[in-house]
């Protein structure tokens, strides 16, 4: 983002993110990881949208995906991306930060738990409602807050509440619109195709910079009754590749891409767009 101009609203530009950011880990091959790479390796490839899921666990985030431990913790994840914007401070990071499974052994809230850790180092974050501009956030991260909250604002917000399962669906309040295609439960890889797509067409033909679009490309097939996530990724990570190579769509508006196993190549098409 630091060749990018200060005025571009992050509504308007096309960035590269990953669902489940930090799944890495599965107790049998298939049914829980979504990432090959680790934080660090994301920022460097040029990852900008994170998709953070966090257990209260005594009082601290634990990374989870469902109910499967990622033998990570929080602290570890934002100091990555700590270190990275010291690194490079013209970049701006979008943290979807989504509390996941119940708190065990907690005291606090998971909001208040969050809170404590904003305020290690408040000067690091944007917790507006709006979609910023991109000169107002270099340097930080701005959160898509995904739990339910007292206080407001804190962050855009799409809390459980409101964030519709399986669905392609619209989060509007008074200060920012949510466009958001998370249809992750697959019968069949050329409709859930048609779902991002869709989501595409309508961020390609949108100039609005309150609404922010994010296409999960990502999601499951069930066999043998068990979850199995690259019989998707790998089909659609394919149309992916050969949708941002096609000539037509050149420097195109498509929002945040959100996706399962992320390669620096394909990082780089998506970013390409801008």
């Amino acid at each position: 983002m630091a060749s990018l101009p200060d005025g571009a609203n992050l509504a308007t530009l096309t960035i590269p993110g990953t669902h489940d950011s930090g799944a890495q880990h599965e107790p049998a091959a298939g049914i829980a990881q979504t990432q090959n790479l680790t934080f660090v390796d994301q920022l460097s490839a040029g990852v900008r949208y994170f998709d953070v899921r966090c257990r209260n666990f005594d009082d601290q985030f634990l990374i989870y995906h469902g109910s499967i431990d990622q033998s990570q913790t929080y602290d570890d994840v934002l100091a990555a991306m700590y270190s990275f914007l010291d690194a490079h401070p013209k970049e701006t990071i979008i943290i979807s930060v989504k509390e996941e499974l119940d708190a065990q052994g907690a005291t606090m809230s998971f909001e208040q738990v969050f809170d404590n850790y904003v305020a290690l180092h408040p000067e690091r974050w944007y917790l507006g409602a709006t979609v910023p501009a991109l000169g107002d956030v270099r340097g930080k991260l701005v959160l898509l807050r995904r739990f339910e909250a007292l206080a407001s604002p804190l962050g855009i917000a799409g809390p459980p509440t409101v964030w519709a399962d399986n669905a392609t669906f619209t989060i509007t309040d008074d200060d920012a619109t949510l466009r958001i295609e998370d249809n992750y439960i697959v019968t069949d890889d050329s409709v859930k195709w048609t779902y991002v797509t869709s989501l595409f067409g309508e961020a390609r033909a949108s100039s609005d910079p309150a609404t922010l679009y994010l296409a999960y490309t990502s999601g499951y097939q069930t066999i043998m009754s068990l979850p199995n996530i690259p019989s998707v990724s790998d089909t659609i990570n394919a149309m992916v590749d050969s949708f941002l190579a096609d000539p037509a769509n050149a420097h195109v508006h498509l929002g945040i891409a959100v996706m399962d196993f992320v390669t620096a190549a394909r990082v780089h098409a998506v970013l390409s767009t801008n």
